[in-house]
């Protein structure tokens, strides 16, 4: 479970004012193509699976139920904003006549790299989502040669060229291994057939880039970010509590992330060594949010570890029977996980996702380009 922290109003407003700055230096590109879990699904499951989010998730921006994992707007929303672009449609939105036409968004909560089996609680997984990537590129391209009229709603043949292509996924993974009977050890094997796995789905089997073999692709890879906090943590023993790092967190997990993005980092700089013509970009969002967690209160945080909408109070208000919005009967009492007052002063929404004050906090440090490997955005104005 990820932790969680306070934002202030005013930090807010400071990072606010720099986002004109940034803006126009950052990110440029006609359209973006997403791969991920619910850390960026912008309503694929639930398009797709009918999956029972709750009209809580979208209050705080949009005012309506969005179909993110969030009160408001993820990282992907701000990256979006950042590049001019309208907000990424889910490939499996059919009702209300998406526009794909600035991109398309594969990415479904719960997602894994591993393939999805039967046990699955989601079946997009990513080797699934790249299928929809190729079906979705290859009937735009039959629709376009028929219609350039469609242009007003699909990509642009050059488009696929030019786009950006950002893959945010790997954490469900970690996670079902993490919260099983395997070892530390299991574990980090684990993450050398995900990386396997990974670095062989970022590439057509022919071996070129998913976009094309031209060097005007970028791929951006998201690093895996999994600060776990202990489920049981409030029913722990001193001697259990001993497996948590300063933060509260298990290190365990953390080691695993650590080892994940180390070698997810390896891969981009081996794609890059191999093709320097593309544009290939490691972001360290792992080492953006230990530094929010790590100095919390320096960024006018209060609470790094509670849950804004959740049930059970301090410290973390968070049971996983009972989802956010969710009321339930536990053992002949009425339970209901309510949000917070105030969600700008949280960090972590529901106890597994962040809230939009803190997705906002990440998209921010992103783009300064502090935390990436690229000749690209290495060059872009700092934001303290």
């Amino acid at each position: 479970m990820a932790s969680l922290y306070i934002h202030s109003l005013i930090k807010l407003a400071f990072l606010c004012s720099f986002w004109p700055i940034i803006t126009p230096l950052s990110l440029n590109y006609p359209a973006v193509f997403n791969f991920g879990d619910s850390n960026s699904d912008t309503g694929g499951l639930v398009a797709g699976k009918a999956f029972p989010l709750t009209r809580l998730n979208g209050q705080t921006y949009f005012h309506e139920f969005s179909g993110r994992f969030c009160d408001g707007r993820l990282i992907i929303d701000f990256l979006m904003e950042a590049m001019e672009l309208p907000y990424m449609n889910p490939y499996l939105e059919s009702v209300g006549s998406p526009s794909f036409q600035t991109g398309c968004n594969f990415a479904t909560g719960g997602a894994t790299i591993q393939p999805a089996n039967a046990a699955s609680t989601n079946p997009f997984s990513f080797n699934l989502q790249l299928s929809q990537f190729f079906r979705f590129k290859n009937r735009v391209l039959t629709l376009l040669s028929k219609d350039k009229e469609l242009e007003k709603y699909l990509p642009a043949e050059d488009y696929f060229k030019k786009a950006l292509y950002t893959f945010d996924i790997g954490q469900n993974d970690l996670d079902g291994a993490l919260y099983s009977s395997a070892s530390e050890k299991q574990v980090l094997d684990l993450v050398s057939k995900l990386m396997s796995d990974l670095n062989y789905g970022m590439k057509v089997p022919s071996g070129s880039y998913i976009g094309s073999t031209t060097d005007e692709l970028t791929i951006t890879a998201i690093s895996c970010f999994f600060f776990s906090i202990p489920r049981d943590y409030m029913m722990q023993s001193e001697k259990n509590r001993s497996n948590l790092d300063e933060q509260g967190c298990i290190a365990s997990h953390n080691r695993a992330a650590t080892v994940f993005n180390q070698k997810l980092r390896d891969i981009c700089l081996q794609f890059l060594a191999q093709s320097p013509e593309a544009n290939i970009t490691y972001v360290d969002i792992y080492s953006i949010k230990l530094k929010l967690i790590s100095n919390y209160s320096l960024y006018g945080f209060q609470q790094p570890s509670m849950a804004c909408c959740g049930y059970g109070g301090p410290p973390l208000n968070f049971d996983s029977r009972i989802p956010c919005g969710v009321t339930k009967d536990l053992n002949g009492t009425t339970a209901t996980a309510n949000p917070c007052n105030n969600t700008a002063e949280y960090i972590n929404w529901d106890g597994n996702h962040y809230t939009e004050a803190a997705n906002r906090f990440v998209a921010d440090q992103i783009l300064t380009g502090n935390y990436s490997d690229s000749p690209h955005l290495g060059a872009l104005p700092f934001v303290n």
